[in-house]
């Protein structure tokens, strides 16, 4: 029988090559000139530091340009409140969305038995697996998936006939 995944990941390696190029371009642009702004990584929670909100939010405009630069969907970021941090700075913690979480799971498994469709779904940890008689009723579940308002970017993988 026909099956395919449904997860949500992204690749680390990648954001760490878009921060790489988001910092040479914060140490070389004029505006950036003699300011505090910088941006590291840990696991999957990247830490902005600007002067400023102005800062903060140019530095939001580059991360969101180099994600895109390198394939990777600025939805996949989750961003958190800006707080005051030592000596005048702004802090913002950008956590990086990796798998479905289960609201967004049960949503998707809703909308999916909802459709009518000819699939089965069961959720396995972090992604969803579907199971259907033909191709053709998987390709209608894609597109309904596709179809649905989610800002966290899924990808379509583990298609077997």
């Amino acid at each position: 029988m026909p099956s395919f995944d449904i997860v949500s990941e992204t690749d680390l390696n990648e954001v760490d090559n878009a921060i790489a190029g988001m910092t040479r371009e914060i140490g070389t642009r004029y505006d950036f000139k003699g300011s505090q702004c910088s941006i590291e990584r840990k696991d999957a929670v990247l830490t902005l530091l600007a002067d400023d909100d102005l800062k903060l939010r140019q530095m939001h405009d580059l991360l969101s340009t180099y994600l895109t630069r390198r394939k990777i969907d600025p939805g996949a970021c989750d961003l958190g409140k800006p707080e005051k941090a030592a000596g005048n700075t702004v802090r913002q913690l950008v956590t990086i969305k990796q798998g479905l979480d289960q609201d967004l799971a049960k949503r998707i498994v809703k909308e999916l038995k909802g459709g009518k469709l000819k699939v089965q779904v069961s959720i396995q940890g972090d992604s969803l697996r579907i199971i259907g008689k033909k191709r053709d009723d998987l390709q209608e579940a894609i597109a309904l998936v596709k179809g649905l308002n989610i800002e966290q970017p899924l990808q379509y993988e583990n298609f077997r006939d």
